[in-house]
């Protein structure tokens, strides 16, 4: 059975799909995420959240760091 959906997979040029595969391969992501997000105007701010949100960045830092200094370390 063919579906409006699938129509238009197979109407897709392969210039299409190449821009698809570069768009996904440059997604953020959850990490970038929440690096890279907008401040909402409706959810409640104060300064236990504001800490709590720059403890996690940065130990997420610190994490990504140890990962990339533990894969090089490895193969250098």
């Amino acid at each position: 059975m063919t579906t409006p959906e699938n129509m238009v997979r197979e109407n897709r040029q392969p210039q299409d799909r190449k821009e698809n595969k570069l768009k996904d391969f440059f997604k953020m992501g959850e990490v970038g995420g929440y690096f890279f997000r907008k401040k909402d105007p409706s959810r409640p701010s104060n300064i236990n959240i504001k800490m709590m949100h720059g403890i996690n960045k940065i130990s997420i830092i610190i994490f990504l760091a140890g990962v990339i200094f533990i894969i090089l370390k490895r193969f250098l």
